[in-house]
């Protein structure tokens, strides 16, 4: 640091911690003193201004010196410690003479009183100052060399207009003083305003001041300070004024080396502060990046961090799964591959809820949340019409752990809480940006957060300003709902109204069992009790006069499906009757299909035998040898010869090209009739594409477009766009070939029309494997598919379509030249279960199947060699029988 004209500080290197400092005061001249603020322990002192001319020798220093290598001699130690020497800039004494260079450009003047006659370094400074004298320069020109310096602490009533006139636009400073690693005293230029300016999103550790004056430093906070100090101290600088709090001037400060607001975060001397971080003009999501990658190396301040996931396995921390149950406005209940299901919460946000008064009001009334709470109706459902039976991607933020009850709060259970997208879009900040959720506010200190929680102060604070949902000065929405389950008066007055509406709009809130649900009524605003016509489910357990009575077989099973399949959806309904308890009952349709006659088909529900009075009858009737019709025994009847005879299995095997596999072991062929086709297809659009090459980013990708695609190799190929992320990233699939990438949109173009699939269909086909169930299990299933790409990737097979799927057809495949079956192989080897078919026309295969599994158990290969792990029931494995 260069104190005045006259003055510097020096430091050694650093070794392990920030180096000792020595004043050096230069000998035989002297510079103009700097100005000098009073002490306020000493009110009858004054301000001091910068003596002429002390500035610019102070700035003179300044460029020549900081932060460069210089090299001292001490001639003089006084009784109270002060150094006075000569100065060099360089390594040794051959470097230029800091004392002379002052003197011959005007800014110092040689202490001539002592100068003793046979010094010739003393004479040489007494040449040099004649000289300086003679051409006038500096203090020895006429007039000028002074500065004011305007402190804005003291000479302004509103830092705040003075950070607003500034227009966050990057103002050229010094900085004159680093009080701690993020708060330093700034010199801003040309009009030479002086002010304190804390860094905007950050907080290093501070110098604690005790009572007895004396300042005690938080562990971190010296190094910090060492680290601010040495890269930026003295030198010239940018700063962004980005804020003024409170008094409190927040800003960025620039420095061609970089940014120190996240050096210091990345090297763990800071961590992010909310408060400041919205002002942030340079991206908040860098600093939290910086402060994570901190944290993962668990460097100075984070030391002994412990991320809020570190206990849980990948698998646990990011995965994907279906939501089955929207249970609140930040609560959902999803189901994960394996089948197991579990409730997650949204991070750092909390539903619409009533607040002191509000709750005591209308005792008498039944509280219903969802009905009575302002604004949590319309929260869930806008989760529920957004992510019910929809895939979305769940990653773990923190668990919260189990709380016991307070005084006036409930107690919780542990809370997994999770970030959760669909299509890229965060759920909850789109909650919190439409009004209906707010945000935590947390301890400085607490690290259990949502991974994007700027995101989420940045969308709460939209929705404050555009006066969204709970924000609004509006009037809050007022759902009146008449609940009549079980109310059979007023369900009767109901019934006539519900027959006469035919097929009503529902939404399915509860089950209670396979065929009794709770519905929503919009059009209508009531609550109904449902019964499903037609059918006779198991019963639950229930309370009964005498005790508990026991639940019937496949009751869980029959509640289970039908939760899956209508819970929270929108459904159709239409009522034929009441019972005496006030429930209505009737037909239930979702999406085509009859909830009664889909029971009765997967053997979860009997016929009841007023089905055949009802024009539900019409609808199906179906007994399945399973589930309930396990210990069914069919009632003799006559036989009567059916002229169709039983169908057969047809092997039909025909040549294909297998061309890609993928990690669920599905695989894409190629026929190789049409093989020929194919190619002379690619050759002429090749060559027409070389003629009149597209020109690059002309494209605009839309999603289910068919475009062309240069691939790795080069060369184009026919694609389809499935999804567009970024111009950088659009996601296709190649259509002769069934593999997908993520491309740039520079490497698409235009399908010509000449070779689009009018003239060629898309030559590769999906099919997944006959007869086989495929591990669950992560490695498992890696092992399977890296085995049948060795195998069968890029070869001519046999292929015989066996039955339909719900994506693509099953197929067995055979080796071209062994011809023997692929899928009865990975059996053989207990890479793969067995998925047995019930059709009779099947039962050959299935058998030859089943007895591959049975060798492959015994031998205890891949999947078998801890033993039929299927017996214990055991989920966590991913199998069940």
């Amino acid at each position: 640091m260069v104190l005045s004209g006259c003055a510097i500080i020096v430091r050694g290197q650093p070794r392990g911690g920030p180096p000792p400092e020595r004043q050096i005061n230069l000998s035989n001249i002297r510079a103009g003193a700097m100005a000098r603020r009073a002490a306020q322990s000493q009110p009858d002192t004054k301000d001091t201004p910068d003596e002429p001319w002390a500035f610019q020798a102070r700035e003179f220093l300044r460029k020549k010196l900081i932060g460069k290598e210089v090299c001292f001699n001490v001639e003089i130690k006084t009784a109270l410690g002060r150094e006075y020497g000569m100065v060099y800039l360089g390594k040794d004494t051959t470097g230029e003479n800091i004392a002379e260079s002052l003197v011959n450009e005007g800014l110092a003047t040689v202490r001539r009183e002592g100068i003793r006659g046979n010094n010739p370094e003393q004479a040489r400074l007494c040449e040099l100052e004649d000289q300086a004298k003679a051409s006038k320069k500096g203090m020895w020109s006429e007039g000028g060399g002074t500065h004011t310096i305007r402190d804005i602490k003291y000479t302004m009533e509103n830092p705040r207009n003075f950070v607003d006139s500034m227009h966050q636009k990057p103002v050229n400073a010094i900085i004159e003083h680093v009080r701690d690693g993020s708060v330093v005293r700034a010199l801003l230029l040309p009009d030479y305003y002086l002010v304190t300016v804390m860094l905007s999103g950050i907080k290093c550790p501070t110098f604690k001041r005790e009572a007895d004056g004396t300042e005690t430093p938080e562990p971190f906070a010296a190094e910090a300070k060492f680290f601010t100090e040495s890269r930026l101290l003295q030198r010239d600088v940018q700063i962004i004024l980005e804020s003024c709090p409170n008094q409190v001037i927040l800003g960025t400060i620039l420095h061609p080396n970089g940014n120190i607001t996240e050096l210091l975060l990345k090297e763990g001397f800071a961590r992010c502060v909310d408060w400041s971080m919205a002002v942030y003009t340079q991206g908040a999501e860098k600093l939290r990046a910086a402060e994570r990658s901190a944290k993962e190396r668990k460097v100075r301040i984070w030391k002994d961090y412990v991320a809020p996931t570190a206990n849980l396995d990948q698998k646990d921390r990011q995965f994907v799964a279906k939501v089955m149950q929207v249970v609140n406005a930040d609560a959902m209940v999803v189901k994960l591959n394996s089948g197991e299901y579990k409730t997650i919460h949204l991070s750092s946000i909390r539903p619409p809820r009533i607040e002191g008064e509000e709750k005591n009001k209308d005792k008498d009334k039944r509280f219903r949340p969802l009905y009575d709470i302002p604004y949590m109706f319309e929260a869930r459902e806008f989760m529920r019409k957004k992510l019910i039976g929809k895939k979305v991607n769940v990653t773990v933020d923190y668990i919260r752990a189990a709380t016991g009850a307070g005084e006036s709060t409930p107690a919780f259970p542990e809370r997994t809480c999770a970030t959760v997208t669909i299509g890229g879009i965060n759920i909850a900040e789109a909650l919190v940006s439409k009004g209906l959720a707010t945000v935590i506010r947390y301890r400085q200190d607490d690290d259990q957060r949502s991974s994007h929680y700027d995101e989420l102060l940045a969308a709460e604070a939209r929705a404050i300003k555009n006066g969204k949902g709970l924000h609004s000065k509006k009037e809050v929405p007022i759902h009146r709902v008449a609940d009549i389950s079980g109310e059979t008066q007023k369900a009767k007055q109901f019934l006539p109204f519900l027959q006469r509406a035919g097929r009503s709009e529902a939404v399915v809130e509860y089950v209670f069992s396979g065929s009794r649900l709770k519905l929503y009524m919009p059009k209508e605003t009531c609550l109904i009790t449902f019964l499903l016509a037609g059918i006779e489910c198991p019963r639950g357990s229930r309370n009964v006069p005498g005790g508990m009575q026991v639940a019937e077989p496949f009751s869980d099973e029959a509640m289970l499906f039908t939760k899956e399949l209508v819970l929270q959806r929108e459904v159709e309904v239409e009522v034929e009757s009441m019972d005496k308890a006030g429930n209505f009952i009737g037909w239930l349709h979702i999406e085509g299909v009859n909830l009664s006659v889909a029971l009765v088909e997967n053997a979860l529900s009997k016929v009841h035998f007023t089905a055949e009075r009802t024009q539900g009858h019409s609808h199906g009737h179906t007994q399945c040898w399973s589930h309930i019709w396990a210990n069914y025994e069919e009632k003799p009847v006559e036989e009567v010869v059916h002229l169709s005879e039983e169908k057969e299995r047809v092997a039909n095997y025909r040549s294909v090209y297998v061309t890609e596999i993928t990690d669920s072991l599905h695989f894409y062929t190629q026929d190789v009739e049409t093989g020929g086709q194919l190619e002379s297809l690619m050759e002429t659009m090749r060559a027409e594409i070389a003629a009149q090459p597209p020109v690059e980013g002309s494209y605009s990708a839309r999603r289910g477009d068919h475009c062309i695609a240069k691939f790795a190799d080069g060369e184009w190929y026919r694609a389809r766009v499935e999804k567009v992320e970024s111009p950088a990233r659009v996601h296709v699939f190649y259509i002769d070939y069934g593999n997908r990438e993520i491309v740039s949109s520079t490497r698409l173009a235009a399908m010509p029309p000449a070779f689009s699939t009018r003239t060629l269909p898309a030559q590769a086909t999906e099919y997944a494997f006959a007869f086989i169930q495929v591990p669950q299990d992560e490695d498992a299933r890696a092992d399977v598919v890296d085995s049948v790409v060795r195998d069968i990737q890029n070869s001519q097979c046999l292929l015989n379509v066996e039955y339909a799927g719900a994506s693509c057809p099953h197929v067995t495949l055979q080796f071209a030249d062994t011809k023997e079956d692929v899928g009865l192989g990975l059996v053989k080897e207990g890479m793969v279960m067995v998925d047995v078919r019930k059709e009779k026309h099947l039962q050959k295969m299935v058998t030859e199947y089943l007895n591959g599994q049975e060798s492959a158990k015994s031998a205890r290969l891949n999947i078998w060699r801890y033993g039929d792990f299927r017996a214990d029931d055991a989920d966590e494995f991913g199998y069940s029988r």
